[in-house]
């Protein structure tokens, strides 16, 4: 009766609406051109690297201009961007879902400039702030998730490695010397706040240690149920410890039952996984979701382990640039990683990537799921 008797009216949500709280409808937002035309678009073409047009059937031409962008980025940035988008665009800027910025123009007069404008502006060491590209047969832009910057049950650093491996892949981000598009992500942990299991390649931060137990502080800064019932192994049941003179409640692990997922920690911060020698990076490969030439593919494990390395992860970039050169040199026109991996066996494919097989990447887990969900488009009958 409350929002009867203060005029609210369910027929008509939005009448007499005074509050602000939640996101405007988003068609606010958009460029005059992209409003008249919407729904009516012809065709749309690349027309180098990074920047794009689409054509409506009015005549009516909106020419995108896509920068890579970063996951985290400084208020300083970000009001850069907005100038930019000011000072060519009318004010309009949008942001992709792998981190790219897109700036939009409706008139070809209007595209070299801003062009111009974006490569001119360049960082105090000289790596671009705008660097244009991210389309077509080349890298596209890596997402990825927190990282050591702030999430609490990482493997590895996020933005550190994407860095390092994006200024290794920096010439296939910029032009379209590559087969197909090749897309870069990065997760880490397992619990994959990405999309490792769907990506050309992918980088994931991997634990290979069970959670240390401070048992002294564990009953005092947990509570037990919690932790225990976090842990989808059962791999963690109660147990009383003695430490000094005094017994105290706490848990036991049981090492052969846990997967390394951190669930435990994020109940209890007195199981912490974190560890120098056990953290580091596995490598997969051959993932996509499109159903183009061929169905949905998961990505495959091809490096079972490779060290944290920062600030640089050497030996990751160099892993993931022989797989792109071999990958470039081998693979068929429009032909996918995992596409070009396939065709020529898996065996040949470890064997032109200079990369070495072992028993850790036997994939033997077949779930009934796996043969019986439905993971793509392309329908047989």
């Amino acid at each position: 009766m409350a929002f009867i008797s203060s005029g609210y009216n369910p027929d008509k949500p939005m009448e007499n609406r005074i509050t602000d709280i939640g996101p405007q409808k988003y068609d606010k937002f958009y460029p005059p051109v992209i409003a008249k035309n919407k729904g009516k678009w012809l065709y749309h073409e690349i027309i180098k690297p990074g920047v794009l047009v689409h054509v409506a059937e009015s005549g009516d031409e909106v020419y995108t201009v896509r920068v890579g962008g970063a996951r985290l980025m400084t208020v300083t940035l970000i009001r850069e961007i907005c100038e930019i988008a000011d000072k060519h665009c009318d004010g309009h800027v949008r942001w992709t879902t792998r981190n790219n910025i897109e700036f939009m123009v409706d008139d070809k007069a209007k595209l070299d400039p801003l062009v111009k404008d974006l490569e001119s502006r360049k960082f105090d060491g000289g790596s671009f702030k705008f660097p244009v590209g991210g389309t077509g047969a080349g890298v596209t832009n890596i997402i990825h998730t927190q990282g050591w910057i702030h999430c609490h049950t990482p493997a590895t650093d996020a933005s550190g490695p994407v860095k390092a491996t994006l200024d290794v892949l920096f010439e296939d981000f910029q032009n379209h010397r590559l087969p197909a598009q090749l897309r870069v992500s990065l997760a880490c942990c397992l619990n994959m706040c990405g999309a490792v299991h769907c990506s050309d390649i992918a980088i994931l931060g991997y634990h290979r240690k069970p959670p240390l137990l401070d048992h002294e502080y564990l009953d005092k800064m947990c509570e037990i149920p919690l932790a225990i019932a976090a842990c989808p192994t059962a791999a963690i049941k109660p147990a009383k410890v003695k430490v000094g003179d005094a017994e105290v409640k706490s848990v036991a692990v049981n090492n052969d039952r846990c997967m390394f997922c951190g669930n435990c920690y994020t109940m209890c911060p007195s199981m912490p996984l974190a560890d120098q020698e056990g953290d580091g990076i596995v490598l997969m490969v051959g993932g996509k979701v499109s159903n183009r030439i061929s169905t949905p593919k998961f990505s495959k494990v091809v490096v079972a382990f490779i060290p944290n390395e920062p600030p640089r992860w050497p030996s990751t970039t160099a892993t993931i640039k022989k797989i792109v050169d071999a990958y470039s040199a081998g693979a068929n026109k429009y032909e996918r990683l995992g596409d070009w991996a396939e065709r020529i066996g898996w065996e040949r494919f470890f064997d032109k990537c200079e990369l070495e097989f072992t028993h850790h990447l036997i994939d033997d887990f077949r779930d009934p799921a796996y043969y019986t969900w439905r993971q793509t488009t392309q329908f047989k009958f």
